[in-house]
């Protein structure tokens, strides 16, 4: 359920990016200098930004919702969420007080749907974290090397104590 939102405003975006794309002009104005900066290869233009992110939002919220790397899907999808929210909903900017109570309205539902999607994206559905696997299986290595040592000494023990007898029945 938390996907659909992200399947159909991210197939609408790729369909028609114009309609978008002037709302996101001043996000995409601040964020064009970082990415020629950093990837030089990626389009900076509104229209363009808006595609792409329609995109993420489309395959994400798909793999989102057909359970495909849904912690990583969620991820992605808050990030996109959240610069979509910026860009599409800046009631700090609107003059008309209705507009700005719909804008701030609209803001915090996307600001909700962040917060959903990164519930989702910690979400492990009862199984262990990798943080927790990894803490565990640290420690039952150490515990096997432990056993692995304690197995070595009490087989030295023996093989002296063997040889010791050998050489003693050699002896006698």
């Amino acid at each position: 359920m938390l996907a659909s939102v992200f399947v159909v405003e991210g197939a609408r975006a790729l369909r028609d990016p114009d309609a978008l794309a002037a709302r996101a002009k001043p996000v995409a104005d601040r964020v064009a200098p970082l990415l020629e900066r950093y990837v030089p290869q990626a389009p900076t233009e509104a229209r363009s930004l808006v595609r792409v992110n329609g995109a993420v939002q489309l395959g994400a919220g798909l793999a989102l919702a057909t359970g495909r790397l849904p912690r990583l899907a969620a991820l992605v999808l808050a990030a996109s969420e959240a610069a979509s929210t910026v860009s599409e909903h800046r009631f700090w900017e609107a003059d008309d007080k209705e507009e700005r109570r719909r804008e701030r309205r609209e803001f915090l539902a996307g600001v909700a749907l962040c917060g959903g999607l990164l519930i989702a994206a910690v979400d492990t559905e009862g199984r262990p974290g990798l943080s927790w696997r990894a803490q565990r299986a640290a420690k039952d290595a150490r515990r096997a090397a432990r056993t692995a040592r304690r197995e070595a000494r009490l087989a030295t023990r023996t093989a002296k104590a063997e040889v010791s007898r050998q050489a003693a029945a050699l002896v006698h």
